[in-house]
């Protein structure tokens, strides 16, 4: 029997439907079908946001489990380097002899280092008129010619300084000593442990003096600084006055803008990076790095951090596609 034009049409466009169909099962197959394991550890810098990332990447790949650790950046590429992790957080450069070690690096964000002082400090109304020179900083954190705030302020008193340092391997310690000029070792300062254990101190001590990552100094939901924290103003200039471009610290978004323009410089500003050893080959970790480089970044600037230029994902993009 002779069939008609239409019922070939027909059986065209049910062919066409169900390679339709067909398409989009797989492509949502395909999403739920990317499984496997991730581990991570390293620089506190990087813990909040990457606990974030992984839990908005969770809810596209289920079947991916991720495990996150804080202990310090110098833990971090050192887990990554020996392969007891697949990623390590990094708030440092990476250097020359970890390159030469294998370390494969990507940069994912950026933030930065901040001196941190007790809101109740009793010189805090000067200090923030003034605020205080780079060299006055390197007389405090690394020869010990300035031991007190008077002596910080340029005049004579005997009001001690208590500085804090941190104990532990971190990217925060390297790079507050590469603004200064120097390394992490050379930092003086009685040792406490981790970001939260750097805010403790100077909360607990109204004559203290730290230093810390920009989010364990502001409120990422209120914007604004942590009850009992202050930032000591840095007189970038050393004209002996805070100019607009140097009062950059009343809430996070402030502070933030001031890294994007360059008014609070790199370092102590500086990018946030994965280490692994060499190139990664599990594809739920190149899918959970291309992720944060594209639609993660969406979650940047509310968690606190300064998201990457269009410029510099296409540079980080590029080496995961290698």
């Amino acid at each position: 029997m002779k069939k008609s034009p239409i019922y070939f049409l027909l059986i065209l466009l049910v062919s066409i439907v169900s390679c339709k169909s067909s398409t989009k099962k797989g492509n949502e197959t395909g999403e739920q079908e990317l499984k496997g394991y991730i581990s991570l550890s390293g620089a506190f810098a990087l813990y909040p946001i990457t606990v974030q990332w992984a839990d908005e990447f969770r809810k596209i790949y289920p079947n991916v489990r991720i495990d996150i650790s804080a202990g310090g950046a110098g833990k971090g590429i050192a887990d990554a380097l020996s392969q007891m992790v697949d990623l390590g957080m990094v708030s440092r450069e990476i250097s020359p002899a970890e390159i030469e070690q294998g370390a494969w690096y990507i940069a994912l964000t950026k933030d930065a280092v901040l001196p941190t002082i007790n809101l109740a400090n009793p010189f805090l109304k000067e200090l923030a008129e003034k605020g205080v020179k780079s060299d006055d900083l390197i007389k405090v954190f690394l020869t010990g010619e300035i031991k007190t705030w008077e002596a910080l302020l340029g005049r004579e008193g005997n009001t001690p300084i208590h500085l804090f340092t941190r104990s532990d391997a971190c990217g925060a310690a390297a790079m507050w000593a590469q603004f200064l000029g120097k390394t992490q070792e050379e930092l003086l300062g009685t040792g406490v442990f981790g970001d939260p254990g750097a805010a403790d101190a100077v909360k607990s001590d109204i004559y203290a003096l730290a230093y810390n990552n920009v989010n364990y100094v502001y409120d990422i939901n209120s914007r604004k600084k942590f009850e009992k924290l202050e930032v000591l103003p840095i007189d970038f200039n050393n004209n002996n006055t805070l100019d607009d471009n140097e009062n950059i610290y009343e809430t996070l978004d402030k502070i933030n803008e001031a890294i994007i323009k360059g008014d609070y410089p790199s370092p102590p500003a500086r990018d946030l990076y994965f280490v692994s050893k060499g190139q990664p080959q599990k594809k739920e970790v190149k899918a959970f790095i291309e992720w944060i480089l594209t639609d993660g970044q969406q979650f940047v600037s509310q968690a606190g951090y300064v998201p990457l230029s269009k410029e510099k994902i296409e540079t980080e993009m590029a080496k995961i596609k290698n």
